[in-house]
């Protein structure tokens, strides 16, 4: 039973156009789309389910690859605006509406909020500083949801999430909850691809290499810091809302120090400052930590420890150093 059955030429080497790879990468990306989308025809609701997970983390890790690898911010507190944006998708699911894409649009909208007020500061340190106050800021939002008990449910988190209902009808199908996800993971990628490739995201570039160069040729790279900042909460956010949206259930640790730590090894397993690269380092660690841990004994997280390790020695660059070599040889 599958997961929609189940309820709930090459040219010459002299001068060789550009447009030959380019086809050749949108041919590609055009194949594994489709069958992402195809997937729910063919797997059962359980590896349907993971997949979903999979994509809604792999948008929260294309969220801090933004500032991670674009913008040369390293964040250990990411998973306040993720969890933010969960939470409240949530809330509106339950009090108000959950008729897509009102909790959505309030996900992302309370994770830019959250990043706007936390990030005014947070830019204007670098460093080992901008790490621990970015620890702090997460810390703190946790305590502030475990305190919140009326509204976050405390401890014992925000239950009783209904499904996304689109026209009137709740996603309760695995598959279609699946496409729902793919849905608006594709439409976060892009808008987080066409950011870095944009003449704003060439800035962030130069930040990142080089931040007082860029502040002697006047940009007003604080402003810019904290553009992207709040870019890159909403975001979350709104993997967040997804996250929502598939568990149907927002716990404390969604905003939490491990999930921070868990979104930023993506990002450099995959290789920091490529996007495609943070999307398998999600799905790893998906796969390792959540459909191979209880196999494992439950020690995906110390799977995932080792896993680390041997990139950051056999390739620094990570999932994307792999194709930077390819190309130089």
């Amino acid at each position: 039973m599958t997961a929609v059955e189940a309820p709930a030429v090459p040219g010459g080497a002299a001068a060789a156009p550009p447009r030959a790879p380019r086809g050749r990468v949108g041919l590609l990306v055009t194949a594994i789309v489709v069958v992402l989308a195809a997937v729910p025809l063919f797997l059962a609701p359980f590896a349907t389910t993971t997949l979903t997970r999979i994509l809604v983390f792999a948008l929260f890790a294309v969220s801090l690859d933004l500032l991670v690898g674009v913008t040369g911010l390293p964040s250990l507190g990411h998973a306040a605006y993720f969890g933010s944006g969960a939470y409240a998708a949530g809330w509106v699911s339950i009090n108000v509406t959950a008729e897509a894409p009102v909790p959505l649009l309030v996900g992302g909208a309370v994770g830019a909020l959250v990043a706007a007020l936390t990030g005014w500061i947070t830019v204007r340190s670098a460093g080992v500083f901008f790490l621990m106050l970015t620890l702090a800021i997460g810390e703190t939002v946790q305590q502030l949801a475990n305190a919140w008990d009326s509204v976050t449910g405390g401890a014992n988190g925000l239950t009783g999430i209904p499904s996304v209902r689109i026209a009137g009808a709740p996603l309760t199908n695995a598959g279609f909850t699946y496409w729902y996800v793919l849905a608006v993971f594709l439409v976060g990628f892009v808008v987080v691809w066409l950011v870095a490739r944009s003449p704003f995201g060439a800035a962030l570039r130069g930040i990142r290499d080089n931040e007082p160069r860029m502040r002697a040729i006047g940009y007003p790279t604080a402003l810019y810091k904290y553009a992207v900042f709040v870019l890159a909460g909403g975001v979350a956010g709104l993997a967040g809302s997804l996250l929502a949206a598939q568990a149907r259930i927002v716990a404390l640790p969604d905003l939490g120090f491990l999930t921070a730590s868990f979104a930023l090894l993506a990002v450099i397993i995959g290789g920091a400052g490529s996007l495609w690269g943070a999307c398998l380092g999600a799905a790893l660690v998906i796969v390792i930590r959540d459909a191979l841990g209880p196999s494992l004994g439950g020690h995906g997280t110390l799977v995932l420890g080792a896993v680390f390790v041997l990139v950051v020695y056999l390739l620094p660059r990570g999932a994307a150093g792999i194709r930077l070599r390819g190309r130089r040889s």
